[in-house]
């Protein structure tokens, strides 16, 4: 077993998640030691799934996540601690971060569920009676014993570990004040309520994989005043407005469908259903739910480095300040002034799109885990009873990015740029953790 790894004060790119090179999705042989059989078994992941889907009940909660820090961080420390703590049980991988001492029979279903339970309670302790519950839930289906009490002190060493470093990571840095610009182009805060930018400094946090924010960087995007930004405007312009005739109605539906939750929540959801149909063992669930978030976190963090380096404005903006001859490409109209989205706007810069990075990002490391021929189904909280249903992950990502040009939010400018940023991204965090399509099918 490696010793256990404490003296870390910054969460470096090379941090390498080795052990993810073994066959998680392999059959158990029989006579394994205890804690091996346990990860093995088929349905054991179940668990994982269940905390996973505790953590998004937890985020719809009002006032339980902090303002400005961003939700994919928290998924990431926790599926990062499921992961160590039944790495560390079984002694058959190397830890992402953390490998704590554990008795050879140590259960990894405890460990694991110990550590969620702490990770939730460590950042949110209002919400302790739930994870709490939880817990006892999950507890209750192992039997008592010394291999029990065992698998849940290395859980909890795991978990206290983890939310201990990234404690220093710059998530609780005060976001620097943003001040709107005046030029065209500049982003400035878009109606109806104008609100202020709140990530205005996520792009520095520590990552989890990537060396830095600025490591993936798309290039800057064509100046405001250029053809082909007045050609991805106009096709905005008449496919987002909230009374647009061009529309199809089932492009409105994408439109409300894909915005209708956080995108990250959506893809946890997918991962989640893609688990339960595999009835995954413990072992692959935990695997693919880190190699998912920690990529999702890291991709984040790129993509408001990149929105506010670039500070775009958003299409509502450059739509309603058209008459002003910025673009002489663009055709004076005198509704322009009027021209409102389908969708309300969020509250930053344009360039790259949120769900077209983000989206890309899952994409790619679903595809590397279940085949980039896995027919998928994604559906959504806020509209019950709606499913939609795709030939592969990618095809649902293509979706969601376009989607945000038919709600009127970005333009196919952004869009390409957010999926070449998440899929690059992507790409490398799962070079770093070692996840070969080879090993994982």
């Amino acid at each position: 077993m490696r010793p256990m790894t404490i003296a870390i004060t910054a969460l470096a790119a090379t941090t390498a998640f080795a052990g993810l090179a073994s066959p998680v999705g392999a059959a158990a042989p029989s006579a394994l030691p205890l804690p091996a059989a346990v990860a093995s078994a088929p349905g054991s992941g179940q668990s994982v799934v269940a905390w996973n889907r505790e953590l998004i009940t937890i985020l719809g909660t009002p006032g339980l996540q902090p303002a400005t820090i961003h939700p994919t961080r928290s998924f990431a420390i926790l599926q990062a601690a499921e992961y160590d703590a039944v790495a560390s049980s079984t002694h058959a991988e190397r830890p992402y971060l953390f490998s704590v001492p554990a008795p050879l029979d140590a259960r990894p279903d405890a460990a694991a569920d110990q550590a969620a339970h702490d990770v939730l309670a460590a950042l949110y302790p209002a919400a302790q009676s739930e994870v709490d519950g939880q817990l006892a839930g999950e507890l209750a289906a192992i039997p008592d014993g010394p291999a029990k009490r065992a698998g849940i002190d290395v859980g909890a060493s795991v978990a206290k570990l983890l939310v201990s470093v990234r404690a220093f990571d710059g998530s609780a840095a005060t976001p620097p004040p943003f001040t709107a610009g005046t030029q065209p182009g500049d982003y400035r805060p878009t109606p109806p309520k104008f609100p202020a930018p709140v990530f205005t400094g996520w792009g520095k946090v520590a990552p989890f994989v990537i060396t830095s924010g600025d490591e993936f960087r798309p290039p800057a995007p064509p100046a405001v005043s250029s053809p082909s930004y007045a050609a991805a405007l106009e096709q905005v312009k008449s496919l987002g407005q909230d009374s647009s005739t061009t529309r199809t109605p089932d492009q409105t539906l994408e439109a409300k469908f894909w915005g209708s939750a956080p995108i990250w929540n959506t893809w946890n959801e997918v991962t989640q259903r893609l688990l339960t149909s595999q009835n995954a063992n413990l072992r692959r669930a935990t695997t693919v739910f880190a190699g998912l978030d920690l990529t999702l976190a890291d991709t984040t963090i790129a993509l408001y480095d990149a929105k506010y380096t670039y500070l775009v404005w958003r299409p509502v903006t450059a739509i309603r300040e058209s008459n002003t001859g910025y673009n002489p490409a663009i055709p004076a109209d005198p509704q322009a002034p009027n021209w409102n989205p389908l969708a309300i706007t969020a509250a930053d810069p344009s360039y790259p799109g949120a769900h077209s990075t983000i989206s890309e990002a899952a994409a790619t490391v679903l595809a590397d885990f279940f085949g980039d021929r896995r027919p998928v189904s994604v559906a959504s909280d806020a509209m019950p009873g709606v499913t939609r249903n795709f030939d592969d992950v990618q095809a649902a990502a293509d979706e969601a990015g376009l989607s945000r040009i038919f709600a009127g939010q970005h333009t196919v400018i952004d869009h390409i740029a957010g999926q070449q940023l998440g899929r690059a991204v992507a790409t490398f965090v799962l070079d770093q953790l070692q996840l070969r399509l080879g090993h994982l099918r």
